[in-house]
């Protein structure tokens, strides 16, 4: 059976080697760390935290450096499983962003200031962790497909609310609302999209995903550049259009089926005649199990998401107010330099998830990090149009690029049975700990003024942030573990025994094709007993 045909139809979690999935105690530090980077080996641990050049294993599926190999190997669901969690999350984009690009019109509909609005995005921000602890439980647990689908649809609904609103207040509220919905996007957008489809094309997927937001955020601001102008609706019309693309999104995934993963594991449940309340009893139990074994891992994970999010919400919030007060654009001037930086955005994010398939996921985000502070003179320098939008575009593909391995990155080293929790609940925790980069930057422009002016001097603010965010970013990344080329997609599902207790190293293939031989043959008994 060929590789490809190998990786769109995963192993049956029902045939692993219950050897590697002792319940014994697995919480101690040393522990943890024994097994923080794959392929080790006699390394210290301190030279271990060094990335190198990956070197894939000498039996690992043969693959093609070309990217569009790379895409013709996925199969017609994959591509459309993918499509629908990408859908997902540029409707996340789109919504998030719609805030940032209309803080002008919302201070004057409202009569506050800039700063009170930027309030908004942070409630968003803080709010989007308790959805993702919510929506992430319940994607681990009952599956992917209608947990998604009833998210999106909280969506749409918080969506028209925001376009009806009168108050200030009334404002606040349905923004807060908003976040607990859009919490829960991200960690199933990834689950849905990445688990179904070739480990080989992981990366190159991993970026086209990532950027959904950009492009969502693209999106938004083309949206804001000529409908918003036109419209009878002013503001309100960005708000009503954004409630019908994260219905449509609902409906798409409404239509595809469950992730294979899930299917297979709950046939096995009928077969064991395992009722839902010994399932959900199983699932918490399991749970317990991988916090107890992972808790390094979460720490980092907090931590290494924190960085990540001050960089893109400290180089994107407030990005159009900076053009308009500190660089003097028009509205539709900033719309037209920030739909040029979100194409920076995708183009930046899909070369690097595709390079980090190639170079380890680490390294490769050592590189973009570089990479993007180089940059940031260009992007706060400049006082015309041509050069500021040069320096957002090329600011953007390197913010970006770093992002667009974080889908990938954070599924390969989560505890494999809860992925879509584990990566949404630290994705949102770090934006739960950034939410205050846009008031930070505001508040900041209230002290410090262009010289002999009275106007915010955004452009050294957001430049000294990004360049301290950089360098945390830097240190988590050298402290971070390692699981490149993880088949998560064999990992057991939640609510079977073990899965707690599973390890992302475990999952990595280290020249064993005796142990593939076993999950394949597993997989094909399993499909001929259903």
């Amino acid at each position: 059976m060929s590789a490809e045909h190998k990786d769109n139809h995963p192993a049956s979690p029902t045939h692993y080697d219950e050897s590697t999935h002792t319940t014994a105690n697995r919480a101690s530090v040393k522990d943890q760390l024994a097994t923080w980077h794959v392929g080790r080996g006699n390394k210290s641990f301190a030279r271990a935290m060094i990335p190198t050049w990956y070197s894939p294993p000498s039996t690992e599926e043969r693959t093609t450096k070309n990217p569009f190999k790379l895409l013709g190997m996925i199969d017609r669901m994959g591509w459309l499983l993918f499509f629908s969690g990408w859908f997902a999350w540029t409707c996340d984009g789109y919504d998030y962003f719609a805030v940032p690009l209309t803080v002008p019109q919302l201070a004057a509909a409202f009569g506050v200031g800039t700063v009170d609005i930027t309030t908004s995005i942070t409630l968003t921000l803080l709010f989007r962790s308790l959805g993702a602890i919510i929506f992430g439980i319940l994607a681990d647990r009952y599956g992917r497909k209608w947990t998604l689908v009833g998210n999106l649809i909280l969506i749409c609904v918080f969506e028209l609310a925001t376009g009806f609103v009168n108050t200030f207040s009334a404002f606040l509220a349905v923004r807060a609302l908003f976040g607990i919905a859009m919490g829960g996007i991200w960690g199933q957008s990834a689950a849905t999209a990445l688990e179904n489809v070739p480990v080989q094309a992981r990366g190159l997927l991993s970026g086209i995903l990532q950027q959904g937001y950009a492009f969502g955020y693209l999106l938004a601001a083309v949206i804001n550049l000529t409908v918003v102008q036109t419209s009878p609706y002013g503001w309100r019309s960005i708000y009503f259009i954004g409630a019908g693309f994260s219905l449509a999104a609902a409906i798409v995934r409404a239509l595809l089926p469950e992730s294979r993963q899930f299917l297979l594991a709950r046939e096995e449940a009928k077969e064991r005649q395992m009722t839902s309340g010994q399932a959900t009893k199983s699932f918490f139990r399991e749970m317990g199990a991988m916090f107890k074994s992972n808790w390094i891992r979460c720490i980092w994970g907090v931590c290494m998401m924190t960085g990540f999010n001050f960089l893109s919400h400290g180089s994107q919030d407030l990005y159009p107010t900076y053009l308009q007060v500190t660089k003097g654009f028009s509205s539709p001037l900033s719309s037209k330099t920030t739909i040029v930086s979100n194409c920076g955005a995708i183009v930046g994010g899909t070369i690097a998830g595709y390079v980090s398939q190639y170079t380890g996921r680490r390294l490769a985000i050592l590189i973009t990090l570089c990479y993007t502070a180089c940059w940031i003179p260009l992007w706060i320098l400049p006082d015309s149009f041509a050069g500021l939008t040069a320096g957002g575009f090329f600011m953007q593909s390197g913010v970006q690029g770093a992002w667009g391995i974080v889908p990938i990155y954070l599924s390969e080293i989560a505890p494999p049975a809860f992925r879509a929790s584990f990566a949404g609940v630290a994705y949102q925790l770090g934006n739960m700990a950034s939410s205050g980069a846009s008031q930070i930057e505001a508040d900041a422009g209230r002290s410090l003024k262009l010289a002999g002016t009275q106007i915010a001097d955004y452009a050294t603010i957001q430049g000294i942030l990004i360049g301290a965010v950089i360098a945390w970013m830097v240190v988590c990344v050298f402290l971070g573990p390692e699981a490149n080329g993880a088949h998560f997609e064999q990992a057991k599902v939640s609510f079977q025994d073990g899965a707690g207790a599973a390890r992302a190293t475990e999952l990595v293939h280290r020249g064993d094709h005796d142990g593939d031989a076993h999950l394949e043959k597993g997989r094909e008994e399993f499909v001929e007993r259903r």
